[in-house]
């Protein structure tokens, strides 16, 4: 078992709970209410700059070209797809004002910021690879798209061959890097994979707390 494997399986209940959750049923079934996913995706919103801030940093610290380059094109789409895509769905879900981030959303803001001004790859990389993994995940279901595209994209942005391809690199290298690394760094990996899965779970939890965003 790689290093990504085992600490998957050692998060296994918060993550599948995260994958199997309330929401992504019933964005799947495209029966989700509109308020709950206004709530979401405006906190979702919050995340792009500073995800696209912690792409950047692990361009900036990788050790080797191919990594890099495969990382600079994600944060590319990153950039461009779902970027669009976050415009188009709240515009139609009257969703546009600024909101504030809630206690998930702020969890989230801050581990990207403390992976970001680490200057670590493997720390980078360990955020990178929950935030990445566990949407593909959930996202690769075998069952029929939803029909309104508000829903299917939001699914499509995070399945299919060039996403898993994505995760894929993500999990070598982070079981590269782990094999490398040290005692500490190894450990500081851990902690960080388990703050970020506790992080997406309650991030779906929140969706549901009120009934607007």
């Amino acid at each position: 078992m790689g290093f990504s494997e085992h600490l998957r399986a050692a998060t296994a209940p918060t993550w599948e709970a995260a994958t199997g959750h309330r929401f992504v049923a019933e964005l799947w079934a495209g029966t989700i209410d509109d308020a709950v996913l206004a709530r979401y995706l405006v906190q979702d919103a919050l995340f792009l700059d500073r995800f696209v801030a912690l792409l950047g940093a692990a361009v900036a610290s990788a050790d080797r070209t191919g990594p890099r380059l495969a990382i600079a094109r994600q944060l590319g789409t990153v950039a461009g797809e779902e970027d669009d895509y976050f415009g188009r769905a709240l515009h139609r879900l009257g969703a546009t004002a600024p909101v504030e981030p809630l206690a998930p959303t702020r969890g989230f803001l801050e581990i990207m910021d403390e992976a970001r001004r680490s200057g670590s790859y493997p720390e980078v990389l360990t955020v990178l690879l929950v935030a990445e993994w566990l949407y593909l995940d959930w996202a690769a279901r075998p069952q029929p798209s939803p029909r309104d595209w508000l829903h299917r994209e939001w699914i499509d942005l995070h399945r299919g061959s060039a996403f898993a391809a994505w995760v894929e690199l993500l999990r070598t290298e982070t079981d590269r890097v782990a094999q490398d690394a040290d005692a500490a760094t190894r450990e500081r990996m851990g902690e960080l994979f388990r703050r970020t899965v506790d992080l997406e779970l309650a991030f779906f939890d929140a969706a549901y707390s009120e009934a607007s965003p």
